[in-house]
């Protein structure tokens, strides 16, 4: 009687039907939303920011990648700023620390401007802001 060994016989099946790693999709949301608060502090690390991602992954077949993933983030951004030039900086970074990270194309990241924070607006118990 032979015995072969479990390396063996894992070499002896074909890559695809060996089985593959799946990246859940909360894991994915996770990186994207920490890839926009990275974005936003570099961009003004003093600045009250924040940001939650929502994702929708489609699986594909081939094995170059684990598939696309369709991202939503929702951002909270100090005001007054560029908010045009902020969203683009984490469209940008989300999508690359989303390809780094996960092995995703991102063909789609949507940035929505969910609340904005003034120092003006802190203490609006002293009275009227003009």
């Amino acid at each position: 009687m032979t015995t072969v060994s479990p390396v063996a016989a894992a070499a002896d099946v074909p890559a695809g039907e060996r089985g593959a790693t799946r990246i859940a999709d909360r894991v994915v949301a996770k990186i994207a939303a920490r890839a926009a608060r990275e974005a936003l502090r570099g961009e003004s690390p003093r600045a009250h920011t924040d940001a939650h991602a929502t994702v929708t992954v489609h699986r594909r077949e081939d094995r170059e990648n684990f598939g696309e993933a369709r991202l939503r983030i929702a951002v909270e951004l100090g005001y007054p700023s560029d908010i045009g030039a902020q969203c683009r900086v984490v469209r940008h970074h989300v999508t690359e620390r989303v390809k780094a990270l996960a092995n995703m194309d991102v063909p789609e990241v949507a940035v929505e401007v969910e609340r904005l924070h003034s120092p003006l607006l802190e203490h609006t118990d002293r009275g009227r802001v003009r």
